[in-house]
């Protein structure tokens, strides 16, 4: 983790009791999405509370042998250039096809206009050259990692 998300991790773990176990949670420090303008808009919709979700396909998880993301787990959103945003605590984790995603989910990854349609018609051709990168077919049927979380300190 860089130096200016650590010090922004520990600005937020300072405010908390003693006794809290966010002291002891997992953390990371990464950006939303695969390039400039999507990354600081993603950390901007954050902010304001506006994407409360996110998702990524399970095998990266396997191929990058990266652990699955874990509810409580602390991340700091940065923006393209790695400053510190927010910080987001996962509440949820679940795995979905991809053909099964709902409105509900859709809607709350908070981008484009916020519709399934729009949703599908973004995620696929993100996956899809993720899929080329890990050698595989992007399918209806792949398997995603399903994300909820929550702001849980902002400057």
């Amino acid at each position: 983790m860089e130096e200016a998300s650590i010090h922004y991790l520990n600005l937020y773990l300072n405010t908390l009791p003693n006794s809290d176990p966010r002291l002891t949670a997992s953390s990371s420090s990464d950006y939303f999405c695969a390039d400039k303008y999507n990354a600081d808009l993603c950390a901007q919709l954050i902010k304001q509370g506006i994407k409360t979700a996110t998702c990524s396909m399970a095998h990266w998880y396997l191929v990058e042998g990266e652990p699955m993301p874990t509810v409580g787990h602390l991340q700091v959103v940065t923006n393209w250039e790695g400053a510190p945003q927010c910080i987001i605590e996962i509440t949820q984790v679940e795995l979905c096809r991809y053909c099964d995603v709902t409105d509900e989910f859709a809607a709350a990854e908070g981008e484009g206009d916020q519709t399934l349609r729009w949703w599908r018609d973004a995620h696929w051709q993100f996956f899809s050259k993720e899929c080329v990168e890990l050698g595989i077919e992007p399918s209806p049927e792949m398997t995603l990692v399903l994300e909820r979380f929550k702001v849980v300190y902002s400057e």
